[in-house]
């Protein structure tokens, strides 16, 4: 057999078999083995000289084939390089090289008898004499002739000698008449000039012989013939030598224009004249010259056409109109050299230069641009987002290129410019302060919130096959990814690393360095576990910007920030441990951050050997990084170790201070944090007694209540001091914002003391000097406040705070907020109120108000709302003037419950535990509410039905079921109980069991707007048909109608009571959420109590008002259409209705005249068969026929299919009245209409009324003909006709083609 080829598993005994059984075959080897010689040797004899093995194979080539096929190369002296094995290579060499006389033999000597000799002429100068420009005038060259001054020089001086020049041009290159291609070089002999003009007037001739049309024939036959470089060559030559057009012979005008030269053009119209004696000017440049004329003028003002953005270095917007002068460097030879300035794409030409300044002054530009346009400078001039036109042009990537330069310039520009995009210095403003706020420390993630599109590709594949999350990230480009998070694209691009270096290696200016730790912050408010992974990042900062030790600067203002503490670099800190407990203790106790706390905060600020600024924003910033460490409980120990200097500086609070001190803003906000840190520590001490007891709690910290309870006498007589200065208005700005933190720090204390400790007359000036809570610095009241600015886009989100430092926002610094915050959150913790606090009509618009429901900054007013809520239900029940506004408190909780953001989670459970549910707050509900809700409802309905009747009753039960209405929606609520309770950790001051500071992602409120139907909607999710029609729905979870009974009740009460606390839900979504009681159950809404519940709620929501509002046509939210919802009610109530008049009435209610027409076809073509149970009497549906019948219809498909129910049966008056009269009212009014219409329309109107005069069935046909007007009150519905009225008996003889015979059978 065949020799097979070994395996990888074969083992050495089956390779030696092998090989025996291969030699016993005798099958010739394909690998021979070669001996060569040993070269090193010198060896020739392979056999004896080298005992390697060479093997070759056969049919292999020695060489390797190219990876890309290529044409085989030719060579013109490969074959005299043919070489023999057997030919000896010395024979080869003798052949190769000849004789030197075989070469000398080939020269030819050029006759040189008639070229004169010239000798160089005797002059008594022991120098050349020196050339003038004016001399060169006499030196012009002849046509064509290129040659340098120094020649020309020598040949005037020739000439004026009387010699010949060497190397001069024959007199016959001088002439007009000669040609301009044929040199004649090229001809023997001596005569070879007469011969060449000879032939140049053989040609001359021959062209003045042939007509015009011949020459342009032989013209495009020669240039198809010749090689296209051989006529450009032949033009360029032509072009060179040409002369004045005077001299140009009849032949030139059938060259192209291209070949004249640019020198033709008359000197007029020329911007300058030159001058013989300027350098270079010999030859006329036209393009070039154009530059020299004077600017446009500028465009006019008044003109609307829209032009180009124009920035000049400092970032400011050019108007077109103005007229700049040009040494301002502003204007370039752009596409509109008029113009001052440069736009974007010049901008972004320009930072690709090869020239550094131009680099740094467009990334320089830019920068500025882009912080002009972040503060909104920019949104009334401009038509559209200059940050988004930046991004979506390559900014990004831009940067990063630019990052990556190796001059420290470019790269310093860069950092400069990346800042400005990434950073918001209002943002960063208005979170340090409202860091001393009550609940000021948790900050949202700046975290885009665009929700990503599924990807079609996983359409229809099981869940194992699809792309994880990770895998479809990893394929995005990093275009894809930074379009949708900048900072997440500029992660991908290795941004970190490269800041790390720029910061290690390059060691930049002071600027650069705040730059880049701005960044650093920015990207850690996005990623902080980024920047702390980044190797060597954070030990460079901790090493370089907060070292232990440091000397002091040689100059006021140092020029290298290495070496000094950086207030940006202890803020990045406390960025980083804000996201969590665990970064934190990282920080503290792996990075040094510990020592550098203790460093820092020893000495006074004037001790740091820092700038004052500085110096003081270091320790403001230590404070803060120590307050977020505290409120995990952390870094306690700091305390006991630097509780006196916490006392002194606490102390030197004291002192008076002057509005125009400079340093008085910065010593506010260190005070604000230290007041900030102790609040933290009392809510540590506080836990410590709970942590000492529970077994499975975490290790207590090493502050107990004794070591805090010392600082509340001081505190407490700062306090004092603080409410004695209120009536001063040199001291008062300054007193209001240190106020609140001395407030959170008061109700922190005594939230945590057992022993309550009433302080009412102390507090008793503060409440007088808040009368109001003014309602111009609401955001909740204002909503315009917190709109998005232009420059906002989502893949780089910001907290939208342009402005509000300077503004009277929410945030600024002349905010009441954060006092009467603290104020509340002090009176709640004890228990007691001032009733002079007036804050009724700051309730009231917050009642009225629509916020902007994703703001970060409605958090602290949340606060507000909750705790003055939390008051108003200890105080309600004990003071009858406060409960006088229990309905106004509670609409604000119902109004305030959607609007609550993520982290707030307690707040809403306690809102629903003893507000929301409270009979208390509900005083409709008391004795004679609910009668007097009735009357007042049968006031609103002309006449009264049935169902209606019982709302009295139904209201009375609901208010008596309150309890357990509460317990049903904090049951379905109960899968929040993890955020509830980390949320009550965070509220409570609970700090060694709060995790982050860092709140969730800001994607929007929690609740959804529609939360009093969430245990219909969470019970058609779980046991509903989502298709309908006729499903095998199985049984319903124990409790379900308890819980849908439940649901009802309290959304009467709230569409009867709390009406304006639902405006938020619209009509149609309320319709929708109702419908599932109809679709989870075959027969849940045959249940009385659901029954009688549904009727109410759906007599509610057919009143005028709400019927006008019923917007069918734009989809419910969670709904694409809805036609879908309908369609599954349909084939439901097909299913399972048992002619159910509620669920009738629901059918009906979509297939009002003003709403789509697909709901109505759906019934009648694809669920006719339902016509038969759908027998609603025009009392019961309670919604006027007019909405039905009012106007025509005008759809021809649906016509036919009210005709054609009408003629087989299915629809008939006593099986569905409503509809009968509906379609007899369209289609009477169809076959009777004269109005104009198209040739379609009115065929079918003949036809349908020619069809309905010959039907058999005579009931139908009168009812069609002489159908008059919808009547409830009438015995079928409608009236009629007695006999058909002239107009109309015309109609039907003209159609009929009957004239003068009247119809008996339509009488």
């Amino acid at each position: 057999g065949m020799i097979r080829r070994p395996k990888p598993t074969d083992s050495e005994a089956d390779l030696l078999e092998e090989q025996e059984r291969f030699l016993a075959s005798g099958t010739p080897s394909t690998v021979n083995v070669v001996r060569r010689p040993d070269k090193r040797s010198g060896d020739t004899n392979g056999a004896q000289g080298d005992q390697r093995d060479v093997v070759t194979i056969q049919d292999l080539p020695d060489e390797l084939p190219t990876l890309t096929p290529a044409p085989p190369k030719k060579s013109r002296l490969k074959v005299d390089r043919v070489r023999f094995e057997d030919e000896d290579p010395e024979e080869r060499l003798d052949r190769h090289d000849t004789h030197i006389s075989a070469v000398l033999s080939k020269i030819i000597e050029r006759d040189t008898s008639t070229t004169p000799v010239s000798l160089p002429a005797f002059t008594g100068l022991a120098f050349p004499k020196v050339l003038h420009r004016p001399e060169m005038e006499s030196m012009v060259p002849a046509a064509g002739e290129k040659r340098s001054i120094f020649a020309r020089q020598i040949a005037a001086q020739r000439i004026k000698e009387g010699n010949t020049p060497l190397y001069f041009a024959p007199e016959s290159r001088g002439q007009t008449s000669g040609p301009k291609l044929v040199s004649g070089q090229g001809l023997g002999g001596s005569d070879s000039t007469v011969e060449m003009l000879k032939i140049h007037q053989e040609n001359q001739a021959k062209l003045q012989a042939m007509s015009d049309g011949e020459i342009l024939e032989e013209q495009k036959r020669l240039l198809g013939q010749l090689d296209p470089r051989c006529v450009d060559f032949v033009r360029s030559r032509k072009a060179q030598g040409a002369l004045p057009m005077k001299c140009f012979t009849n032949s030139a005008k059938y060259h192209t224009n291209d070949a004249l030269p640019p020198c033709i053009s008359p000197e007029e119209d020329l911007p300058v004249k030159p001058q013989k004696e300027w350098v270079h000017m010999d030859k006329l440049e036209p393009e070039k010259l154009e530059w020299i004329r004077d600017l446009p003028a500028p465009r006019r003002k008044g003109t609307k056409q829209a032009m180009l953005a124009r920035f000049d270095f400092a970032g400011t917007l050019i108007p077109p109109t103005e007229d700049l002068p040009t040494h301002l460097g502003l204007h370039h030879h752009g596409e509109e050299p008029e113009l001052a300035g440069y736009s974007l794409q010049e901008l972004f030409l320009l930072s690709r230069s090869q020239v550094i300044q131009q680099r740094r002054l467009a990334l320089n530009t830019l920068a500025h641009v882009l912080t002009k346009a972040r503060a909104g400078e920019f949104a009334a001039a401009l038509r559209g987002s200059v940050v988004s036109t930046l991004l979506d042009a390559g900014l990004l990537f831009l940067l990063r290129f630019s990052l990556d330069d190796n001059v420290e310039g470019v790269v310093s520009a860069a950092v400069h410019a990346l800042r400005a995009l990434l950073v918001s210095s209002d943002d960063e403003d208005c979170l340090d302060s409202t860091l001393s706020w009550f609940r000021g420390l948790a900050s949202f993630p700046l975290l885009p919130t665009a929700q990503e599109e599924e990807d079609e590709e996983d359409e229809g594949l099981p869940e194992v096959m699809r792309e994880t999350a990770q895998e479809k990230e990893e394929k995005k480009t990093d275009h894809d990814v930074a379009r949708n998070d900048v900072v997440k694209g500029l992660l991908r691009m290795k941004l970190l690393p490269r800041l790390r270096y720029i910061l290690e290696v390059i060691r930049p200016s002071p600027r650069v360095v705040q730059d880049v730790l701005g960044v650093l912050i920015r990207i850690a408010r996005h990623s902080s576990s980024a920047v702390l992974d980044c190797p060597r990042l954070m030990e460079t900062v901790m090493s370089e910007f907060l070292p232990c030790s440091w000397t002091v600067p040689a100059s006021p203002t140092p020029q290298s920030a290495y070496g000094l503490p950086v207030a940006n670099a202890m803020k990045l800190l406390r960025v980083l441990a804000t996201t969590g407990r665990h970064a934190c203790a990282r920080l503290l106790n792996s990075l040094g951050a510990r020592e550098r706390l203790s460093r820092l905060l020893a000495p006074e600020p004037s001790e740091l050997l820092l700038e004052p600024e500085e110096a003081l924003r270091v320790s403001t910033e230590a404070y803060r990084l120590w307050a977020v460490a505290a409120s995990y409980g952390q870094a306690c120990n700091l305390y006991t170790d630097l509780y006196p200097i916490l006392v002194r500086v606490l102390q030197s609070a004291h002192r008076p201070r002057r509005p125009s001190e400079p340093l008085l803003p910065l010593e506010l906000h260190r005070l604000q944090a230290l007041l900030t840190l102790l609040t933290q520590v009392t809510h540590t001490a506080g836990c410590h007694q709970e942590l000492s007891q529970g077994d499975e709690c975490p290790p207590p910290p090493p502050v107990t209540w004794g070591h805090v309870t010392g600082l509340q006498p001081t505190v407490l007589g700062l306090l004092k001091g603080c409410v004695r200065t209120l009536g001063e208005p040199v001291q008062r700005e300054s007193t209001l914002r240190l106020v609140p933190a001395y407030l959170v720090y008061m109700g922190a204390f005594y939230s945590q003391l057992s022993i309550q400790v009433t302080v009412y007359k102390l507090y008793l000036s503060v409440v007088i000097y808040l009368c109001c809570v003014p309602r111009c610095s609401s955001a909740v009241c204002n909503p315009q406040s917190c709109c998005p600015a232009l420059e906002t886009i989502p893949s780089l989100p910001g907290l939208h705070c342009a402005g509000w430092t300077s503004a009277r926002g929410l945030p600024g610094p002349n905010s009441p907020f954060p006092l009467i915050t603290s104020l509340c959150y002090l009176l709640d913790t004890l228990t007691s109120i001032h009733r002079g606090l007036a804050v009724l009509g700051y309730l009231r618009g917050c009642g009225q108000a629509k916020p902007t429901l994703s703001h970060w900054v409605l958090r602290h007013e949340h606060y507000l709302l909750y705790l003055l809520l939390r008051l108003a239900c200890r105080l309600v029940p004990t003071d009858p003037e406060v409960a006088k506004h229990a309905a106004l408190f509670h609409h604000v909780s119902l109004v305030m419950l959607p609007w609550l953001l993520p982290g707030s989670e307690y707040l809403a459970h306690e809102l629903m535990a003893t507000m929301v549910f409270n009979k208390d707050f509900i005083p409709e509900g008391q004795i004679g509410g609910p009668e007097a809700a009735e009357m007042s409802e049968l006031r609103v309905q002309e006449r009264s039905s049935p169902p209606l009747q019982t709302l009295g009753p139904l209201l009375r039960e609901a208010c008596v079921q309150l309890p357990s209405v509460r317990g049903c929606y904090l049951s379905h609520l109960a899968h929040m109980e993890p955020s509830v309770l980390s949320s009550r950790d965070f509220h409570l001051g609970r700090t060694p069991w709060l995790n982050t500071q860092l709140l969730p992602e800001l994607s929007g409120p929690f609740l959804p707007s529609d939360w009093p139907f969430l245990p219909l909607v969470s019970l058609y999710e779980r046991a509903g048909a989502p298709d309908g029609g006729g499903l095998q729905v199985e049984s319903l979870p124990a409790g379900a109608v308890h819980s849908v009974t439940h649901c009802l009740q309290w959304l009467l009460l709230l569409e009867v009571w709390r009406e304006d606390a639902l405006r938020v839900v619209l009509p149609v979504a309320k319709l929708a959420r109702l419908a599932c009681i109809f679709l989870c159950s075959s027969d849940l809404f045959m249940e009385m109590p659901v029954q009688r519940l549904t009727w109410a709620l759906f007599r509610l929501l057919t009143r005028p008002s709400q019927l006008e509002a019923l917007d069918l046509n734009s989809p419910p939210t969670g709904l694409a259409s809805f036609n879908d919802l309908y369609s599954a009610l349909v084939g439901q109530f097909e299913a399972v209705s048992f002619g159910d008049p509620l669920f009738g009435c629901v059918i009906l209610l979509p297939l009002q005249r003003r709403f789509s027409v697909t709901m109505r076809l759906t019934l009648f073509g694809e669920h006719v068969g339902l016509l038969r149970s759908l027998g609603v009497t025009l009392e019961q549906l309670a919604i006027p026929m007019e909405r039905f019948t009012s106007p025509p219809e005008d759809s021809l498909p649906l016509l036919r299919l009210y005709f054609r129910a009408l003629v087989t049966g299915t629809l008939r008056l006593c099986w569905c009245p409503v509809l009968y009269v509906v379609a007899l009212s369209h289609l009477n009014t169809f076959i009777f209409s004269q109005c104009a219409a198209s040739q379609q329309v009115e065929t079918a109107r003949r036809s349908l009324l020619r069809k309905t005069h010959y039907l058999t069935d005579e009931v139908l046909r009168s009812h069609l003909l002489l159908f008059r007007l919808p009547q409830k009150d009438a015995e079928l519905g409608f009236n009629t006709y007695d006999q058909l009225p002239s107009i109309r008996q015309r109609r039907l003889e003209s159609v009929l083609g009957t004239q003068g015979t009247s119809d008996s059978k339509g009488e």
